[in-house]
């Protein structure tokens, strides 16, 4: 299958572009750019620098991929690149910058994500697979989101959060520490409201591991002992369940960002 390509779109020379790719009107693809197999892409993109898009994603209208990391300084660290996965959809204005040098010169999007309307991920953010952006989320620099994450429309992360596995994040919230995986947060600010059995039980997993990590949540978030003291507690109690083990190594795992918790009573 050939390419579609609008007379109106400019491509520029050094740009990859694969079969079966269709490009709409007024759309910009720069040199360095990558495009997979059977990738869409609608009218008024733009695509700047070393970008990636992998096989069968769709891009909407107005959407800008690759432009330069939001600095507020004069010079503006260049070169970086963005890798998105395949499948994913991207709505209009949904807005993706590049990594830097000093922080791996790479930001990168999973397979099968959806952003939605003026969704933006800021530069060297991590973003995992079946992630669902809402619309007018917006990560800052540095965020790290794991598989299956859901965040709410209108919401913002704070730079270096780390939100774990399966977690959800209510809408119009202000998330400035970490999420635990399964997590479900909401708030300004966000504090730790339980777990996102909803999201859980839509996926599938056992309704015993789930009721255990529900008694582990109990106990990691207790008011009896040290916060360190549950959580060695609980990584030696259940060392069997994948759930509460991803949990606990999310949790002691190094972060520039304390752990989100539950709200105070």
């Amino acid at each position: 299958m050939t390419s579609m390509i609008h007379p109106t779109a400019i491509i520029e020379p050094g740009a990859e572009i694969a079969e079966g790719v269709s490009i709409g009107p007024y759309s910009h693809i720069s040199a360095g750019v990558v495009i997979h197999e059977d990738v869409q892409i609608q009218s008024h993109v733009v695509i700047s620098g070393r970008v990636t898009l992998h096989a069968k994603t769709q891009v909407f209208p107005f959407v800008s991929l690759g432009s330069a990391p939001q600095f507020n300084k004069e010079v503006i660290e260049s070169g970086g690149e963005l890798i998105v996965g395949s499948g994913c959809i991207l709505r209009e204005h949904v807005t993706v910058n590049v990594g830097t040098p000093k922080w791996g010169n790479k930001t990168t999007i999973g397979n099968n994500c959806f952003l939605m309307t003026g969704a933006h991920v800021g530069h060297d953010c991590h973003v995992g697979d079946h992630v669902i952006l809402t619309n007018h989320v917006s990560l800052g620099g540095h965020c790290i989101l794991g598989d299956y994450v859901i965040v709410g429309g209108l919401s913002g992360v704070h730079q270096f959060v780390r939100i774990g596995d399966h977690a959800f994040v209510g809408g119009m919230s202000g998330v400035e520490n970490d999420v635990i995986p399964y997590g479900s947060v909401y708030g300004n600010r966000a504090s730790l409201r339980g777990l996102n059995l909803v999201g859980l039980k839509r996926r599938g997993f056992e309704r015993e591991k789930i009721d255990e990590l529900r008694f582990a949540y109990r106990l990691l978030f207790a008011d009896e002992g040290s916060f360190n003291e549950r959580v060695e507690f609980v990584a030696e109690k259940y060392n069997d369940n994948v759930l509460i083990h991803n949990m606990v190594q999310f949790i002691q795992k190094d972060s520039t960002r304390t752990v989100c918790m539950p709200a105070a009573k």
